[in-house]
């Protein structure tokens, strides 16, 4: 599954504009929008109709764009959290005290994965940086799975939709808190 040079171009523009993106990834169509622009993430939990103390997950095509949002782990720990990635697996890592609270919620942690989906891979690595990543939907609605779903239901409120398909994973990813080992959310 591949992606046009052309549709990246297109939705780094609307990332860099302050722009909503959906786009698909291992198991639905997600929204996203720049991590570091509190315009965006306020319009983004308004189009959700999502409350801001829960906090958002952010993808990455690699590690080094996490960095700057998460605190650096213990040896051991850092271990087990690269040996999941790419992949499903989002985990609960310390968040940096820099990290706005509509990002982490009421939480010291933040929730980040890097993402094996070849069209996230992709759009983080043009836009270079993470993305948001919440499902593409109103709060307590079904995910979409499709473009055309998304069109349907968010069309009119969002800047833009990046052509794909959603991967074979038929749950969102994993939650697992880094510092404790428990699972937040089963995959």
């Amino acid at each position: 599954m591949s992606i046009s040079t052309w549709h990246l171009r297109r939705a780094a523009r609307v990332l860099h504009a302050g722009g909503i993106l959906a786009y698909p990834t291992e198991a639905v169509f997600g929204l996203g929008c720049d991590p570091r622009n509190p315009l965006a993430l306020k319009r983004l939990l308004q189009i959700k109709q999502r409350a801001w103390d829960k906090g958002l997950i952010l993808v990455a095509a690699d590690v080094a764009q996490l960095e700057p949002f998460v605190l650096p782990l213990p040896h051991d720990i850092q271990a087990t959290v690269l040996a999941s990635w790419p992949g499903p697996v989002t985990w609960l890592l310390p968040a940096r005290s820099s990290v706005s609270p509509l990002l982490r919620g009421t939480h010291h942690t933040l929730a980040v994965r890097v993402s094996a989906h070849p069209v996230v891979k992709a759009l983080c690595r043009a836009w270079g940086h993470p993305l948001v990543s919440t499902s593409a939907n109103l709060s307590h609605q079904p995910p979409a799975k499709t473009r055309w779903q998304v069109q349907q239901r968010l069309g009119s409120q969002i800047d833009g939709i990046v052509p794909g398909h959603v991967g074979s994973a038929d749950k969102p990813s994993e939650i697992r808190d880094a510092l404790s080992g428990r699972v937040m959310r089963a995959g």
